[in-house]
């Protein structure tokens, strides 16, 4: 065997995992076209084609599946041998790359980051931030942290901190110009701050406990954002009504730049999570976090 055959195989291994060659060239940290040539090349020594590619999607052919059936263990094998030994040499090294909405980010991760920094100064952390739910095996990141009503079954997820319950502010200044609604219902006479999911193109419903049910609210207004962080912003600029968390809101309303309203209706839900696949190969980057994240929420 070639020696460059093993660059084929693990090219061909995370294309196969990913399904496409973003998120493995993301992974393996060099181009897709290097990917692709690479498994051109395993494909030609091997004499067989592996992969089926259109311009969209790429799937495995019958000698693909039957290939990757041999080799996947073994190399998984050698990666976690490589990560054991990195380990012993002085700890995880590599990038971890984590997918989050910017609300979590800055309700649970940011906290974690500096101090998990320092503790694993080999790792390098890569932060993308998504509004909205992210296949993560697919987009190659190692974790990602969303609400925990949100994750797939497929998923562990760890979590991080206890639930979160719901603020609904205006500044005193939009309430000096329209009376402060009493009821979910009265929010149709109101400009609420709408957000948008990037992914779907949906626009997010506001929820309320009505009579001890989740109701969901179609709201109106004349701003709709993207980053769910700019609500708080906007209604403290009196554009309207925002809808967001208490943990945000707390600051402003205890400084009485913003009001809180609709309490009684106000529901509480499942906290953020760290999630990741569910596999027995865990890069030992990503087990350092998660150890660090179990510790610091203790």
């Amino acid at each position: 065997m070639k020696l460059n055959q093993l660059d084929g195989l693990m090219a061909f291994w995370k294309v196969a995992e990913h399904r496409g060659f973003t998120a493995a060239s993301a992974e393996l940290e060099v181009s897709p076209s290097a990917l692709s040539q690479a498994i051109r090349q395993l494909e030609a020594r091997l004499g067989v084609r592996l992969l089926n590619r259109t311009t969209r999607s790429v799937s495995l052919t019958e000698a693909g599946e039957d290939y990757l059936a041999r080799i996947g263990p073994a190399l998984g094998q050698v990666i976690v041998a490589g990560e054991e030994l990195n380990v012993l040499q002085g700890g995880p090294t590599g990038t971890l790359r984590i997918n989050a909405a910017r609300i979590s980010t800055s309700m649970v991760l940011q906290p974690l980051l500096a101090g998990f920094l320092r503790e694993h100064p080999n790792v390098k952390l890569e932060l993308t931030n998504d509004e909205g739910f992210v296949d993560i095996v697919e987009r190659g990141f190692d974790a990602g942290i969303r609400m925990g009503e949100d994750l797939h079954k497929d998923m562990v997820a760890l979590p991080l901190g206890g639930p979160i319950t719901v603020a609904i502010v205006a500044s005193p200044d939009y309430l000096a110009r329209f009376p402060a609604p009493s009821h979910p219902d009265d929010l149709v006479q109101h400009n609420c701050i709408r957000f948008r999911f990037a992914g779907t193109g949906a626009i997010h419903k506001w929820e309320f406990k009505v009579n001890e049910e989740i109701v969901e609210y179609e709201v109106k207004g004349n701003l709709t954002i993207t980053d769910t962080l700019f609500s708080t912003e906007a209604a403290l600029e009196g554009v309207g009504i925002a809808y967001t968390f208490e943990q945000l809101a707390l600051p402003h309303i205890k400084a009485k730049r913003l009001t809180r309203v609709l309490t009684p209706f106000s529901p509480t839900f499942p906290g953020f999570s760290l999630y990741y696949p569910s596999r027995h190969d865990q890069p030992s980057k990503l087990k350092a976090f998660i150890e660090y994240a179990r510790r610091a929420v203790i």
